[in-house]
């Protein structure tokens, strides 16, 4: 089984900010990735729409970290699992566990990836085009080479490093559109 991945807005950095969010489908997940901060929320809701995907069926939705540019719209799926890197949370339940190698379904997998924070984590999913990796290790397909705000710089270098070597076809970084790795 594998996963279909839809990018229903790509992100960016600059004078404004807004990030990628992703919409994954593998079987009966429904999974959105970094519903944060754009410009109307009609930029997440419109494409979900498009996709004939209702806000009440999406079941899990997944931060790659706690800033808000990545969190700020996690309301819009009140129904939703939401997965950071120690927990899932839903309704007033918290559970504990390590997102590193959790599998969120059969094709959508959690992996610790810290240096822009600590608490970094990547979503992977097996696609019919070859592994997708979502991800803040890269905000754009040009980097930045040296990320201003990570905490962690030489961290970050080895998790990129952690994340080529399982040869994904394709990334989606933090704030950008999806690019296939050099």
């Amino acid at each position: 089984m594998t996963a279909r991945v839809d990018v229903l807005t790509d992100g960016y950095a600059g004078d404004r900010v807004a990030s990628t969010v992703t919409l994954i489908r593998d079987g009966d997940a429904v999974i959105v990735v970094d519903p944060g901060m754009v410009a109307d929320r009609s930029a997440i809701l419109d494409p979900l729409a498009a996709f004939g995907v209702r806000v009440s069926d999406v079941t899990d939705v997944v931060f790659s970290h706690h800033h808000p540019d990545h969190t700020l719209n996690a309301a819009l799926f009140p129904d939703a699992r939401f997965h950071d890197h120690w927990a899932i949370y839903q309704g007033d339940r918290w559970e504990d566990r390590d997102a590193d190698g959790f599998d969120i379904s059969a094709a959508v997998h959690l992996l610790a990836t810290p240096g822009h924070t600590a608490q970094d984590i990547s979503t992977l999913a097996e696609t019919d085009s070859g592994l997708v990796v979502l991800t803040h290790l890269w905000w754009h397909a040009d980097g930045p080479e040296v990320d201003p705000l990570a905490e962690d710089l030489d961290l970050l270098r080895a998790n990129r490093d952690k994340v080529l070597r399982q040869r994904p076809a394709l990334i989606i970084p933090g704030h950008g559109a999806p690019f296939a790795p050099r």
